[in-house]
């Protein structure tokens, strides 16, 4: 039994719908921040579904050191504390060191710990301690059974609103695969669990200094995912995704992503139906 726990206005998991993080890969600028929120509380507003709006205010794992990593961390969450206060949903960004804790905390609801990072206890404590809700990326070479044990680093400190996150399993050189069985047995965790619909379509360090992607293949995994029974979908999502700064490959074009949401939402509540009977 997956237990519940609330993000801001949010409950999580809802049997009705799924939570839906979702936002840029990185903060570019306040502009296209604020274009991204807006289309996603017009989507939320159509379809009934609520958001958190995403954005990492600084990207500590880049494939090359000279890609793009921020716009300067206090610029990036002052945008952050802004969206949150204007459009009036949850914010999430990712956090790499424990020092970084406390600041990030007083701007957003949900604390992100990366995938690279989630076996980092001093990091996974840390984020309990803040008392917001944690979502755990799972490593590209984590077993998700052993997903459990990151989900009790942060739960020894009295802080059990902590999230799992599929993004893909690390197969060879520059690949990732999705184990569809991995969302089943990290819900035995009893904690909600989401799926990363873009980050598990990364070719990883493919790109020549940058990752390369297979943006195609979105909505049939994405599908999956929701008929496996997750409790919400991560999305990155731009403007202009081919001059994103970051996982250009892989985001979403902000004008294609409500068509997407809707047709998930359909499956989503499918799937909720044929479960309570």
């Amino acid at each position: 039994m997956v237990q519940k726990f609330s993000i801001g206005p949010l409950t999580v998991p809802d049997e009705n719908v799924p939570l839906l993080i979702a936002g840029p890969c990185v903060i570019e600028n306040r502009t296209m921040a604020f274009e991204v929120a807006s289309e996603l509380q017009r989507i939320s507003l159509e379809e009934g579904v609520p958001f958190i709006f995403k954005g990492s205010y600084r990207k500590a794992n880049r494939s090359s050191a000279s890609s793009f990593t921020g716009i300067g961390d206090r610029e990036a969450l002052d945008v952050l504390s802004a969206i949150r206060q204007t459009c009036g949903m949850p914010v999430t960004t990712d956090v790499h060191e424990t020092k970084e804790v406390e600041l990030v905390s007083r701007h957003v609801d949900l604390l992100q710990i990366p995938a690279f990072l989630c076996r980092q206890t001093e990091l996974l404590v840390a984020a309990g301690e803040s008392g917001l809700a944690v979502n755990i990326k799972k490593g590209q070479f984590m077993a998700p059974e052993d997903m459990a044990l990151a989900a009790a680093k942060v739960a020894q400190t009295g802080n059990r609103r902590v999230m799992l996150t599929e993004r893909g399993s690390s197969f060879g050189y520059h690949n990732l695969v999705v184990d569809f069985r991995g969302i089943v047995k990290m819900a035995e965790s009893g904690y909600p669990v989401l799926y990363d619909a873009t980050h598990s379509l990364q070719l990883p360090g493919a790109g020549h200094g940058v990752s390369g992607g297979e943006r195609q293949y979105l909505m049939p995994l994405a599908r999956a995912a929701v008929a496996a029974g997750v409790n919400g979908m991560f999305f990155e999502i731009h403007p202009d995704p081919p001059k994103a700064l970051s996982d250009a490959a892989v985001q979403i074009a902000l004008k294609d992503f409500g068509a997407i949401v809707k047709q998930l939402l359909q499956l989503y509540r499918c799937v909720q139906s044929l479960q309570s009977r």
